[in-house]
């Protein structure tokens, strides 16, 4: 029993160590491989139960794994995108194959980094087959509220390069001010004006054309100008008319103090915006707030204003392709628009060494790994998406190295312990069956701790064997 189980004992030894040994290779061959994780070999010991006064060896057992959770270093690369993560949590990825299979329901795997250019068709994919998935964003560039516990709302990522757009313009900052002498007794009257592009919903370059008229008072100062605002894309229709009221009081004297709508969207005194309907539809000037410098101001003899700030641009084409650290994916056209377009979650698990590795450095949800939630880049444990960047291999080639001589040492004292035990067999078995039966007679009598040499040379008698001295 105790021959058999060392023997056992060494080839369970030899066993592990040669699992221990592929994992080396393993991870020494993928040094250079972006993303991988280091696999690791554990060893647990086997005990068998004992009896009184004897021992069976149990021999050892192997549990191998991979060290998900670890991160390896960050590499700056030309590729915008070239994604990995900055800590916890994974980039939503799918196989490529099952895309152009044109399956519905692709799976979803996960992986820390990857190398992401657009294809024939537009989609971002890795060399390796990966495809990245996203939330996609609406028409105005919001991404709408999907649910964190399902994958149901994520896509595949595609950009179309050779695409064009317009963004059409929603949104004007004025700064203008107002010469005070204008609203005089005695002035001329003669109304000032000022003109701002903005574009449409086709990306047509259209005008908006301003006109400030002083109410010139019989006596003393008004400080009161009526704001006359004609759309060129409805054939200079007049699609906003104000009276701007301004305080001539110590201390905030020049500052808009009134606003009221003849035509056009009423005065917010929180934001200092009116909203007027231009042809494609309503666009938002901001005028400032009440008695705060800045906006429209009446001061001094002279009218001046400041380039307008605004949104939209002309019809550009699609350049380039960029994610943020908050994972929003940005389609940049030649026109200086830019858009958002999509957003990628991050994905974390509760363990995420108890992931299934897949090929090509991807990973999948396991019932070990605990259920998954997708987070917002940067929110609750996940760090930033990083583009520009690779992720290196996690593995430590000195330290494998030193594993490796270790692992040889215990490899080799397995072999012979496995060389000793044969060698004990062969002693056994080729023993002459004189000294075997003698050798057999030693024992009975010590077990019965007889001395008598007339018992012992009975006992051969019976055996009917001579027993040499």
């Amino acid at each position: 029993m105790t021959i058999s189980s060392s023997l056992n004992s060494g080839v369970a030894g030899l066993n592990v160590n040669a699992s221990r040994l592929a994992t080396i290779s393993d991870n020494i061959a993928n040094s250079g491989t972006y993303g991988y994780k280091r696999a690791v070999t554990n060893f647990q010991s086997m005990v068998i139960s004992q009896g009184h006064g004897s021992y069976s060896a149990g021999g050892v057992r192997v549990i191998t794994g991979r060290m998900v959770e670890q991160r390896g270093t960050l590499i700056t690369t030309d590729n915008p995108t070239d994604l990995a993560v900055g800590g916890r949590g994974m980039l939503p990825v799918t196989a490529a194959s099952a895309l152009e299979s044109g399956d519905t329901n692709m799976p979803v795997m996960l992986a820390t980094t990857g190398s992401f250019r657009p294809d024939a068709e537009g989609y971002l994919r890795s060399e390796s087959g990966l495809v990245l998935l996203g939330w996609p964003a609406d028409g105005d560039g919001n991404v709408p509220t999907f649910p964190r516990d399902t994958t149901d709302g994520l896509e595949p990522v595609r950009v179309h390069t050779n695409q064009f757009a317009g963004d059409p313009t929603t949104r004007m900052e004025m700064t203008v001010n107002l010469p005070a002498t204008g609203t005089e007794a005695g002035a001329a009257g003669d109304p000032v004006t000022m003109s701002t592009e903005y574009f449409n919903n086709l990306g047509t370059s259209e005008v908006l054309d301003v006109t400030f008229t002083p109410t010139v008072p019989a006596s003393g100062t008004s400080n009161e100008w009526t704001m006359t605002i004609r759309d060129s894309a409805s054939g200079n229709a007049v699609v906003g008319e104000y009276t701007l009221g301004f305080d001539d009081t110590r201390g905030s004297g020049g500052n808009l103090l009134t606003v009221a709508a003849t035509t056009g969207g009423a005065y917010d005194p929180a934001t200092g915006a009116i909203s007027v309907n231009v042809d494609g539809g309503p666009m938002e000037l901001n005028l400032g707030r009440i008695g705060e410098p800045g906006g429209f101001t009446q001061l001094s003899d002279r009218f001046s204003h400041a380039p307008v700030v605004k949104d939209g641009s002309p019809v550009g084409n699609l350049t380039s392709v960029e994610v943020d650290g908050d994972g929003f994916v940005h389609a940049i056209y030649d026109s200086g628009f830019t858009r958002t377009v999509y957003q990628i979650p991050l994905v974390d698990v509760p363990n995420p060494n108890g992931l299934i590795a897949l090929s090509n450095q991807a990973y999948q949800i396991s019932p070990d790994s605990g259920s998954f939630f997708l987070w917002d880049a940067g929110s609750g444990p996940t760090g930033d998406v990083v583009g520009f960047s690779r992720e290196e291999s996690t593995t430590d080639v000195a330290g494998e190295l030193t594993q490796l001589i270790q692992t040889q040492r215990a490899y080799s004292s397995n072999a012979k312990v496995i060389q000793t035990v044969e060698l004990s067999l062969a002693v056994a078995t080729d023993l002459p069956v004189e000294i075997s039966s003698c050798v057999l007679l030693r024992l009975v009598l010590t077990d019965f701790r007889v001395c008598s040499a007339t018992m012992a040379l009975e006992f051969v008698r019976m055996l009917d064997m001579p027993c040499p001295s």
